[in-house]
């Protein structure tokens, strides 16, 4: 009987986590300025910042991309710096192969979008509802 109940609230626990593990995620919108006003950079492996968002809108931290010169391989580092910081979705105006690539392999989605950082998280705010 026990071992009934604890298999049961196990279950219980991972179908409550696979749930709402879209809603914990992230999202960094790769930005011209640190401020949500700053509009959206063209590529995102050398985006000057990344601005980190939860899925309620709310700004939580601004970051200096740190392999925005790097020589090569930016996309693929820049991906395990925002992955550590919990982010599952990514906006830029562009992505290179490399780093889409390396997002998929993490489960990480990448969104273009032209605009503002603010426009950014509006439209995939009112697209989650």
């Amino acid at each position: 009987m026990k071992n009934t109940i604890q298999a049961a609230l196990f279950l219980i626990f991972l179908m409550t986590s696979l749930v709402s593990a879209e809603d914990t995620g992230k999202i960094a919108v790769a930005a011209e300025g640190n401020t949500p006003a700053a509009g959206v950079s063209g590529m995102a492996a050398r985006s000057p910042y990344f601005l980190i968002f939860d899925r309620a809108g709310a700004l939580l931290e601004t970051l200096e991309n740190p392999y925005k010169t790097a020589q090569r391989g930016a996309g693929a580092s820049v991906v395990p710096f925002l992955a550590e910081k919990g982010v599952t979705l990514v906006v830029a105006g562009n992505f290179g192969p490399k780093m889409i690539r390396t997002m998929q392999s993490r489960g990480m989605e990448s969104l273009e979008f032209q605009g503002s950082t603010e426009a950014a998280v509006t439209k995939i705010l009112e697209g989650s509802k």
